[in-house]
């Protein structure tokens, strides 16, 4: 005899993904996501040259124009590679104390994908494909594949 599983009915559609290619959502999504990067940014200690590296190479007056009036239309990349930074602090914080999980990204790490670099290296050297690999490697972690 055959029986059939089914998920539980619910009353809670999920939601597609947000339409980066939409002026309407990235207008929604820029301020809010560039101040949730400086937050993190200070979180990690990290230096503004590596904070404009991650942010796609912005340059030092978009930099810290952006950090004193956060109020502005981010691309698509820069919307993508801040998503990438909110999920691998929310990962970290979720494997780790707050402690560890802010100092992980500048701790060498012995992971074969980080050839003894730190987490923070390897994205700074490898860009938005480095950024989602940890990114990936932390949801494998805790079970959020």
């Amino acid at each position: 005899m055959s029986t059939n599983f089914a998920y539980p009915s619910t009353r809670f559609e999920p939601t597609g993904p947000v339409d980066l290619s939409s002026k309407v959502e990235r207008e929604r999504l820029s301020a809010s996501a560039l101040k949730g990067f400086f937050n993190i940014a200070a979180k990690w200690g990290l230096k503004d040259e590596d904070s404009r590296e991650l942010l796609g190479g912005v340059s030092s007056s978009s930099f810290y124009e952006w950090k004193k009036n956060p109020e502005r239309l981010l691309d698509i990349d820069r919307i993508t590679r801040i998503s990438f930074m909110v999920g691998i602090y929310k990962a970290l914080h979720t494997l780790y104390g707050d402690q560890l999980a802010d100092a992980w990204v500048r701790l060498p790490n012995k992971n074969l994908i980080f050839g003894g670099r730190s987490p923070l290296q390897y994205m700074l050297t490898g860009g938005l494909i480095s950024m989602q690999t940890v990114r990936r490697l932390l949801d494998a972690r805790r079970g959020g594949v």
